[in-house]
């Protein structure tokens, strides 16, 4: 019980651990919330900062959801193993949302709750992955790549049967990460949401 308690509040923890800005000052001076859109998630750092630093914030961020999760399957006991990694997983994406360290303001959980995914359900994780991409790569909205992934997630685990706690986890996560993108999706209803460019869109 104490090791369950323990996990999840270092899963919180650990999820609050703003990377974004902790890279962004400390290699490049930058402070993302000041540039940008002024989200401290991977989007706005790549936008900002660059690949290197957009994919290194991109896995510290999959990193968050992905290592306690990795530890609650790992050493809290078979029988109560996958509430307590669900627990965990939902507390690590309510502290990158909701961050202790930032006045519980945040990013939008998509890295940290896809860190989750992997650890919980690889399979899930990669189809929902490809999915991102495809959308990303075909309409550059980053919003509806990231909302279609988690929506895609929700069908996956009802269909393949998964266990009722990782279904109330992926509804509850995919309903925390619209919230958190309410102001994307007001800006797609108004069609003057922020687009990627890629190297081969550039003129």
């Amino acid at each position: 019980m104490l090791t369950a308690i323990a996990l999840v509040i270092f899963a919180y923890l650990l999820g609050s651990v703003p990377f974004a800005l902790l890279i962004g000052k400390g290699i490049h001076g930058v402070d993302v919330r000041q540039r940008g859109s002024g989200n401290i998630g991977t989007t706005n750092v790549f936008r900002v900062l660059g690949k290197r630093a957009g994919a290194l914030v991109f896995a510290c961020d999959l990193l968050k959801g992905f290592i306690p999760v990795f530890l609650a399957a790992r050493y809290v006991e078979a029988d109560s193993a996958a509430v307590v990694a669900v627990l965990a997983a939902g507390a690590a994406i309510a502290g990158h949302t909701f961050s202790i360290f930032l006045g519980f303001k945040g990013g939008k959980g998509v890295a940290t709750g896809g860190g989750a995914i992997l650890a919980l359900m690889p399979w899930l994780f990669l189809i929902a992955f490809s999915i991102f991409w495809l959308l990303l790569l075909a309409g550059r909205f980053v919003s509806v790549a990231s909302l279609t992934a988690a929506v895609s997630l929700c069908i996956g685990v009802i269909v393949t049967g998964k266990p009722t706690a990782y279904i109330v986890f992926t509804l509850a996560g995919t309903a925390v990460i619209f919230y958190a993108h309410r102001s994307n999706i007001n800006r797609l209803a108004k069609r003057n949401e922020n687009r990627v460019t890629f190297r081969w869109n550039k003129p």
